[in-house]
């Protein structure tokens, strides 16, 4: 697998809050208009396919969270379908979990590398354009993490690795004022995207039943069930 190396501002967790947040604040502009957010309620969608088999109520991690707007676009998600999620965060940048706490989405401090949560203690745990920020070993002990903390399913999401997409955010990022962190940052992630034959691969080293697909937006996710849904599990 091919994992190109670099370092993004968000890799540090000794970086500056100001630029911490002005950046995450473009990256959920990005989201919204390039395909991150549609990837992942995509994803929610195929784990949550069977309607005779969904619960009214659910709960929601989002590991890596940022700025909060992927679990606000799944509550708007979920609200357009008769579904209440709970949503919550887990970040380990301090000036982030500030960022989604003035949202309002509860948000946990804590390492990727060791989630502080029990087993099927959610319902769903997403996990958005963290995956290319990691180490394979440490990539893979997050999606097993993933898999023992959901009670119904997860979904992976993360950049598709094209020199296209790279060409066209640099272009879009400068014409949409994005900073210099966000233009710079974005172009490495690209690089260190996945495609979707090496998600899959990563997913199987990982022991998860994934399946996974390339999106719009030049964007890969995988999404699998943890175990039955047949109950409302929230009471």
């Amino acid at each position: 697998m091919n994992h190109a190396p670099g370092t993004e501002l968000l890799d540090d967790p000794a970086a500056d809050p100001v630029a911490v947040q002005r950046s995450l604040t473009n990256i959920a502009r990005a989201n919204r208009l390039f395909g991150g957010t549609a990837a992942v309620l995509w994803g929610l969608g195929q784990v949550l396919a069977d309607p005779a088999l969904r619960p009214s109520r659910l709960a929601l991690l989002d590991v890596g969270t940022g700025a909060g707007d992927i679990p606000a676009a799944a509550r708007r998600w979920g609200a357009a379908r008769g579904l209440l999620l709970g949503t919550s965060g887990l970040e380990r940048l301090r000036p982030a979990a500030q960022l989604a706490r003035s949202a309002e989405l509860p948000v946990i401090l804590g390492c990727l590398s060791a989630l502080p949560l029990r087993d099927r203690s959610v319902d769903l745990v997403v996990v958005s354009q963290v995956l290319h920020h990691l180490d394979r070993d440490t990539a893979i002990k997050l999606l097993r993490d993933a898999s023992r903390l959901a009670r119904r399913g997860v979904v992976i999401a993360d950049l598709l690795r094209s020199r296209t997409a790279a060409t066209l955010f640099s272009v879009a990022a400068r014409a949409l004022g994005f900073d210099q962190h966000t233009r710079v940052d974005g172009m490495t992630s690209v690089a260190r995207g996945y495609r979707v034959e090496e998600l899959t691969e990563l997913c199987a080293a990982a022991g998860v039943p994934a399946r996974v697909s390339g999106r719009p937006g030049w964007r890969v996710v995988g999404w699998w069930r943890t175990g039955p849904v047949l109950s409302d599990s929230n009471g």
